[in-house]
């Protein structure tokens, strides 16, 4: 149940926790209205504030939230269990038009926990008419930090996917290197008409983008996530501010011909 005041948040049970690494557990939401892939929700603990989280999942009555355990109030939910309670608010955030995606090539480029709010994203191409012109470039600092295991195996079934980790022990046979080493030798047919989406660190989304450019992409038909710059959802704050955008009311999801002049 949400709450009619945008600033008062709502109780949500926790119905499984989803254990990834050491640091990253997607909690599963009791959670019943519109939500799409990209959105954020405000989770907070009383005595140690709220942190904006994105939804990594979305089904019947839930939504999956992807923690990871960096500060006060994440090692505070991080001690939480399933039937227990999070507050929470939201959905905020504009989030991803999944139908922009449906026809033709398209290629989604994600880093680390960027792969979370892309993940609805990414499940939407499976179910497209010609899933193999779907090409998902998808990169963890190691083996070890790998997110949504179960999902790469369904994805590498379906989609023309690349799982790629910045660095492996001896012994590793998957690929290694950055996201941005294969977007050069992506077999597209026509760059110029094809889509993409680039959800990751500010870095990483910087030199993706421009791989891509370099590709043959049009600046228009790419889509970029600055989630890392969300803060209260209500733009109250103004922690969220880029000149004169604010991420959490006009964002988090951007198409880059207005990321581009986004200078934090």
């Amino acid at each position: 149940m949400t709450n009619k005041n945008p600033y008062i948040p709502f109780p949500s049970k926790i119905k499984e926790v989803i254990k990834h690494t050491d640091k990253e557990y997607t909690f599963r939401m009791e959670f019943a209205g519109d939500v799409k892939p990209g959105q954020f929700f405000e989770v907070s603990i009383p005595k140690y504030g709220e942190a904006p989280i994105s939804v990594s999942g979305i089904g019947e009555d839930f939504v999956d939230l992807t923690i990871r355990r960096v500060g006060r109030v994440t090692n505070e939910v991080f001690e939480r269990y399933v039937g227990d309670s999070l507050l929470m608010r939201g959905p905020y955030g504009n989030g991803f038009d999944t139908s922009l995606y449906e026809e033709g090539e398209v290629v989604v480029v994600a880093g680390g926990t960027g792969v979370s709010p892309v993940r609805g994203v990414i499940d939407a191409l499976t179910d497209t008419a010609e899933p193999k012109d779907k090409h998902v470039i998808v990169g963890f600092k190691s083996p070890d930090d790998m997110l949504f295991r179960d999902d790469l195996e369904r994805w590498n079934e379906k989609l023309d996917l690349i799982l790629t980790v910045d660095g492996a022990p001896e012994g590793y046979e998957g690929k290694t290197g950055l996201v941005t080493a294969f977007i050069p030798d992506l077999p597209l047919r026509d760059a110029a008409k094809a889509k993409a989406v680039v959800v990751g660190p500010p870095i990483m989304m910087k030199f993706a983008v421009q791989g891509l450019l370099e590709k043959g992409f049009k600046e228009e038909n790419i889509w970029v996530s600055q989630e890392r710059k969300m803060c209260c959802g209500l733009g109250k704050c103004g922690h969220c501010r880029i000149g004169e955008k604010y991420v959490c009311l006009d964002g988090p999801v951007f198409n880059y011909t207005e990321s581009k002049n986004m200078i934090d």
